[in-house]
């Protein structure tokens, strides 16, 4: 199956909620070798004028990847996942992710460009923390492409 050149321009709405826990803050920045206090002490992180601990900047992938997750799982895109290389991927932030956030993300489909029987597929998606009354904060803006290699590649 071949990618579909309409995917371009493609949005995907803001799926399931991510409660983001100091645990999994945590667990991230041991994984990523983040040693900064604000990431482990709560004390610490306030003593720096936030609410609560501080995610590492990465720590969006999280979201992100689930976000893109709609994509590969489409059955229109004629994405095989086993046939995908990730690219690149940037990070923009509007705000640090803090524990306590309930995070969701937006999936837009920038471009879709032929390469060869493959194909590069750039995405961007929205990050949002979602407050009591049900408005939507900024957050992060994500972008990531990856490279579908076609049959034979």
């Amino acid at each position: 199956m071949t990618i579909n050149p309409d995917l371009q321009g493609r949005s995907y709405p803001a799926a399931e909620v991510y409660d983001v826990g100091r645990e999994k803050i945590r667990e991230f920045a041991r994984a990523v070798k983040a040693t900064h206090p604000a990431h482990f002490d709560v004390d610490a992180a306030k003593a720096l004028g936030h609410t609560d601990l501080v995610a590492p900047p990465t720590f969006a992938i999280i979201i992100a990847q689930r976000a893109d997750a709609q994509l590969i799982e489409d059955p229109e895109s004629g994405i095989d996942f086993s046939r995908v290389v990730h690219a690149d991927q940037r990070f923009t932030h509007h705000r640090p992710i803090f524990a306590g956030d309930q995070l969701v993300a937006e999936l837009h489909v920038d471009g879709v460009r032929a390469m060869g029987g493959g194909a590069m597929i750039t995405t961007r998606q929205e990050i949002f923390a979602l407050a009591a009354d049900e408005s939507r904060e900024s957050v992060a803006t994500t972008t990531s492409s990856i490279l579908v290699r076609g049959e034979g590649q």
